[in-house]
C-alpha cells in the first residue's frame, strides 16, 4: 500500500489537474460562442458561391475554352489534399480524425494508380502525417502565434494552390477537414476545390442567364482564385468552432475524470490512514499490557 504522504501528493497534483482542465473548459467555452458565430456567418456566402460555380462548371463542361480551374484540366492523375487541422492540441481525436482520413484517402488514391501529395494547414496535422508520409507533403501552414486565421491567409494559400496547378504539380484538389454540426459533431469532410464539385440531383435549380462585363474570361480568371481563398477561409472557420467544441467536451470529461480519481486516491488515503492508527492503538495496548 502507498504511504500517506505519496497519497496525499497524488491526491494534490490531481486537483491541480482539475484546476487546469476546468479553466481550459471554461476559454475553450467562450471562444466557442465566437468561433461558432464566425463559422455560420460565413457559411451562406461560401455555400452559395460554391452552387453557382458548380452550376457553371456543369454548363461547362465540354466546352475546350472553359477555364481549368473551373472544369479541371482534363487529366486527374496527380491528386493534391488539403488538410486543415488545428495548431494545438488537448482536443481529443479532433485532429487525429483528419489524419486518418487523409491517410484513408491517400490509399485509396495510390491503389487506383494516382500520385498523392498533400498540403497541411495547422501544425497539428503536419506533426502526424510526416510520421509516415513525410515525402507525400509538399507544403505546410500554421497560423501559430495568431488569435485566428484571416481571410488574407486562405487568399495566400488559394495563391499557392493555383500557382501549383498551372505548373502541372497537381490535376485535382480535394479540402479535407472537420465540418462543425454541433458541439458534440465535427465529421471529417471531404470537398472538391479542383474542378469544381458538380451538382447533384438534390441541389436546387439555378438560372444561368447571367450578364457578363467585360467577358468571362477576365470575370473568372478573378472570380475562381477568389472561390478558393472563400471555401478555404469558410473551411478554416468551421474546422476552428470544431476544435473548440471537441476541446471544451475533452477538458469537461478530463475535469469530471479527475474529480473520480480525487474520490478513489481521497478513499484510500482514509483507508490507509485508519490502518496506521490501527496499527499504532495495537502497539499501545500490547506495550501497556506487558508492562
Amino acid at each position: 500500500m502507498a504511504s500517506l504522504k505519496s497519497l496525499r501528493n497524488r491526491i494534490n497534483s490531481v486537483k491541480s489537474t482539475r484546476k487546469i482542465t476546468s479553466a481550459m473548459k471554461m476559454v475553450a467555452a467562450a471562444k466557442l460562442r465566437r468561433a461558432q458565430a464566425q463559422a455560420e456567418a460565413a457559411r451562406p456566402y461560401a455555400c452559395r458561391m460554391g452552387e453557382m460555380l458548380a452550376a457553371l462548371a456543369a454548363s461547362e463542361a465540354g466546352n475546350p475554352n472553359a477555364s481549368p480551374l473551373l472544369v479541371g484540366n482534363g487529366k486527374s492523375k496527380t491528386h493534391l489534399l488539403v488538410a486543415v487541422t488545428a495548431d494545438r492540441g488537448l482536443a481529443g481525436a479532433f485532429n487525429a480524425n483528419i489524419a486518418k482520413a487523409v491517410r484513408t484517402k491517400a490509399k485509396a488514391l495510390e491503389a487506383e494508380g494516382k500520385t498523392v501529395k498533400i498540403f497541411t494547414l495547422g501544425r497539428k496535422g503536419n506533426d502526424a502525417l510526416r510520421l509516415d508520409m513525410k515525402d507525400k507533403i509538399v507544403g505546410t501552414k500554421n497560423f501559430v502565434g495568431k488569435k485566428a486565421a484571416s481571410f488574407a491567409d486562405a487568399e495566400e494559400v488559394a495563391q499557392e494552390l493555383v500557382r501549383g496547378f498551372k505548373a502541372g504539380e497537381y490535376d485535382v484538389i480535394t479540402l479535407v477537414y472537420n465540418h462543425f454540426q454541433n458541439v458534440m459533431v465535427q465529421k471529417p469532410t471531404e470537398q472538391p476545390l479542383v474542378p469544381a464539385a458538380q451538382p447533384t440531383a438534390n441541389d436546387n435549380k439555378m438560372e444561368h442567364n447571367y450578364e457578363v462585363e467585360p467577358d468571362d474570361g477576365s470575370l473568372l480568371e478573378r472570380l475562381l482564385p477568389r472561390n478558393l481563398a472563400v471555401q478555404i477561409y469558410a473551411a478554416l472557420l468551421d474546422n476552428s468552432a470544431g476544435f473548440y467544441a471537441a476541446q471544451m467536451t475533452s477538458m469537461d470529461s478530463a475535469t469530471r475524470n479527475a474529480g473520480e480519481m480525487i474520490k478513489k486516491l481521497t478513499l484510500s488515503y482514509n483507508r490507509a490512514r485508519q490502518a496506521n492508527i490501527t496499527t499504532e492503538l495495537i502497539e499501545i495496548i500490547a506495550g501497556a499490557q506487558a508492562v
